[in-house]
Formats: C-alpha cells, sequence, structure tokens
C-alpha cells in the first residue's frame, strides 16, 4: 500500500517530533553519531516520506516508487528514524544503531539489507552525481518517478557537486529536485568562515536550476517550496531549506559543537525534556 498522504499540519508536527525524539534516544544509546545536523532537517524528511513522495514501506523496491538519495550520510540517524516511523521496520530495531551486526550503521550502506535505502553514502559530494544518473534512468524510459536528493551546505564546498549540477540543467532533468539542509554550520564551524558559499542562490541559478529558499523547520514553508521547485517539467529544482542545527532543543540550536556528537544519558533525558516543552 503507497504511503498515504498527511496535510493536517498538526499531525506532521507531532510525527516531526516523534522523529527527533528517536534520534536523540538512539545515539545516546549508540554513544556516538551525528545529531545537530539529524535534529535540523527532521522536518523535511517528514514531509517527503508523509506528504510528498510515492513510496510504499510494504514494497521498498516497487519500481515506481519515488528516490530519495542522501548525499549526506552522516545524518543517518534522521533517515533511519523517519523509516521506521513509516513503516519500513520496527522502530525497536533503532536501539541497535552503531551497534555490531546492526542493519543500521554509522553511514547507511546497502549492504546491511535495510529496506528503504536508495545509496550507501558517506563520502560526501557523490549523492546528487547519483541522483543525475537516476533522474536520467527514469526520463529515458518515461517513468512517473522523481528523485530527491537531500544535501549538506558544507558538501556544496565539493566540486564534483557543481559537475553534476552542470549536468542536470543540460539533461533537461525535471524530474530531480534538491534541497539543501541550509543550516550555515559544518563541523569545523560555519560555512562561511570554513568555505564561503554566498551568493548560492545566484550560483544555482547560474546553473541552469530552478531555485526556491524556504524555512526549513517550517512544514507549510517546505511543502509549498517543493512544489514551486517542481513546476518547470524541463528543469531540475532546488530549494535552499534554511535550519537549524539541534532544532528542538533549544540549548543546543545552532551550535555546531554538536555536529558529531551523541548526547549523554543525562544529556538525552534533558534534550528529552526541551522536546516536550517546546510542542507545548
Amino acid at each position: 500500500m503507497i504511503q498515504p498522504r498527511v496535510h493536517d499540519p498538526d499531525l506532521l508536527q507531532e510525527i516531526s517530533t516523534d522523529i527527533r525524539r528517536s534520534v536523540i534516544t538512539s545515539l545516546s544509546l549508540a554513544g556516538s553519531g551525528h545529531l545537530g545536523g539529524s535534529l535540523g532537517i527532521a522536518d523535511i524528511f517528514t514531509c517527503l516520506y508523509f506528504s510528498v513522495m510515492n513510496h510504499d514501506p510494504a514494497d521498498p523496491s516497487w519500481p515506481d516508487r519515488d528516490r530519495l538519495i542522501l548525499s549526506i550520510g552522516h545524518v543517518a540517524p534522521v533517515l533511519y528514524s523517519t523509516l521506521a516511523h513509516a513503516g519500513y521496520f520496527p522502530e525497536e530495531e533503532l536501539n541497535t544503531l552503531r551497534k555490531l551486526g546492526s542493519r543500521l550503521q554509522g553511514h547507511p550502506g546497502r549492504e546491511h539489507g535495510l529496506p528503504g535505502l536508495e545509496l550507501s553514502a558517506g563520502s560526501l559530494g557523490q549523492g546528487l552525481s547519483v541522483s543525475v544518473g537516476r533522474a536520467l534512468a527514469g526520463k529515458m524510459d518515461a517513468r512517473p518517478w522523481r528523485v530527491y536528493c537531500i544535501l549538506g551546505d558544507g558538501e556544496l564546498q565539493e566540486g564534483s557537486v557543481w559537475e553534476a549540477a552542470m549536468a542536470a540543467a543540460h539533461l533537461n532533468l525535471g524530474n530531480l529536485t534538491a534541497i539543501v539542509d541550509r543550516n550555515g554550520v559544518q563541523i569545523d564551524g560555519k560555512t562561511e568562515k570554513v568555505m564561503a558559499l554566498e551568493p548560492l542562490k545566484e550560483k544555482w541559478k547560474a546553473f541552469g536550476w530552478e531555485v526556491v529558499e524556504c524555512d526549513g523547520n517550517n512544514h507549510h514553508d517546505v511543502l509549498s517550496s517543493i512544489q514551486l521547485a517542481q513546476h518547470d517539467p524541463e528543469k531540475p529544482g532546488i530549494i535552499l531549506a534554511y535550519t537549524k542545527m539541534g532544532k528542538g532543543i533549544r540549548s543546543i540550536e545552532g551550535d555546531y559543537s554538536w555536529h558529531g556528537k551523541a548526547p549523554s544519558k543525562e544529556e538525552a533525558r534533558q534534550f528529552l525534556c526541551e522536546l516536550e516543552e517546546g510542542e507545548r
């Protein structure tokens, strides 16, 4: 059965909160992993898997499913949590994150047999190239499915991203939508200090893409932006989604030190309390 669409904003918010709760808990049990970015992008994953994409958790290999390519593999915890809450595998399995023999490793690996994974990811800068290949295949075969690629903003410092961007526009891949998690920080600090990306909107436009900006932590804004980015059937679209690293946990929002750090058991309890307080 194809995943039913969720349009109720309150229900979308509940799902995002559940995903964030699972991210915090699983990372605390693992003792390592990437918390900040996973929390920051949870609303985008909620919109894609529960309101936008055509997919079937009961048939992960359904030929006409939309493809989600996670290029920033280190935010695997939010992908795993989303897949579990969407029904791809039991939520209890999230507690095995990064454990020996688990299907949920620190970066997604198709060789582990986890349903719903489209790409083994880890080395940054490769996801858009894979997405271009998938989108081109779909276009050549006149298939109805779309490709969605999730990129990190620090990842845009990789030259291979821009080679793929040129190819997508040249090939008129209107069935490709990319989303940049524009939280403004990476492992070493602010992106504009490490390697400036701005003017980012103008760069993507110059490469021939339809460019839309949005609040990546606002479900309505994300959903509207996806529609706008896909209006031209001959032009790839990209959404610059402005998010907050650590979103939902006020004490760590925007703090790049949480890029690649897991909460202790005590910190996890504190963060879960903050998450609940934010929902009231």
